[in-house]
C-alpha cells in the first residue's frame, strides 16, 4: 500500500511523523503521534482556527474557514492522507467518503466512554492547543471497556499536533474525563458510504440547532 507521499508534498502536515507512530493492537488497532502538524505553521493555525462559539463538534458546512487552517483541512481530506492513514492502520480508506468535523469549546458532556458507529470505519483526531495541564480531564485514552477511565492503553494530550488515530471495532473504546472549556481539534472520519455522511452532515446540523434553542452559547 503507497504512503501516498509520492502523489502529494503537505504544507501543514509533518508526514515524516507518520514513520515513528508505533501501531497498536490491543485492545484494538490505533496509533499516536505527538508531531503531525508542521511547528513552523503552528502560528498560523492558531491564527487561522475558526471563531466559533458553539460547543461540541461543527461540521465545515457550519464553520468558516480560511488561511493555514483551511490549507490543513485540505491536506486531511486528500488521497495521499488518507493513503498514508491507511497504511499505518492496515486497511485502504481511500475510497470512502471523509467527514471533518471541528471543535473550539467542549462541555462536560462531551468525551463519554464510546466506541463510535458502525458506519465508522476510521477516525483521526488532530489537537491545537498551545497547552495543557497535567491533570487527566479533557485528554484522550483508548480504554479497555465501556466503564473506566483507568486502566488506559494510551493517553493523548490535547496539545498543538498530537493525533490519535483508530479503526473502529466493537470495542474500541475511547474518552475522556469531563472537562468545560477550550478544546481545539480537528476530527476526520472515514465513513462507510456517501449516505451515511450525508445523514451525519444533518443530524449534526440538527442537533447544533436544538442546543441553540435549549442553551445559551459559549
Amino acid at each position: 500500500m503507497s504512503n501516498g507521499r509520492a502523489t502529494q508534498s503537505f504544507r501543514i502536515v509533518n508526514a515524516a511523523a507518520f514513520d515513528d507512530a508505533k501501531v497498536v493492537t490491543t485492545p484494538y488497532t490505533f496509533f499516536l503521534t505527538d508531531s503531525l502538524l508542521n511547528k513552523k505553521a503552528a502560528a498560523a493555525l492558531r491564527k487561522d482556527f475558526p471563531d466559533i462559539t458553539k460547543t461540541g463538534y461543527l461540521t465545515l458546512d457550519e464553520i468558516a474557514t480560511q488561511g493555514a487552517f483551511r490549507t490543513l483541512l485540505d491536506e486531511l481530506q486528500s488521497d495521499a492522507f488518507a493513503a498514508i492513514v491507511s497504511a499505518k492502520l492496515g486497511f485502504d480508506l481511500t475510497s470512502y467518503p471523509r467527514l471533518v468535523t471541528v471543535m473550539k469549546y467542549s462541555s462536560p458532556k462531551h468525551g463519554r466512554i464510546h466506541t463510535d458507529s458502525a458506519s465508522k470505519l476510521a477516525t483521526l483526531l488532530v489537537y491545537m492547543n498551545d497547552t495543557w495541564d497535567d491533570g487527566g480531564a479533557g485528554r484522550l485514552r483508548a480504554l479497555y471497556n465501556e466503564r473506566d477511565f483507568k486502566p488506559f492503553a494510551a493517553e493523548v494530550p490535547p496539545t498543538m499536533g498530537s493525533s490519535f488515530a483508530f479503526l473502529r471495532s466493537d470495542n474500541s473504546w475511547h474518552g475522556h474525563e469531563p472537562y468545560e472549556g477550550e478544546r481545539r481539534v480537528v476530527q476526520i472520519t472515514w465513513l462507510t458510504s456517501a449516505d451515511e455522511l450525508e445523514r451525519k452532515k444533518k443530524r449534526n446540523s440538527f442537533s447544533q440547532k436544538l442546543k441553540q434553542l435549549f442553551a445559551p452559547s459559549m
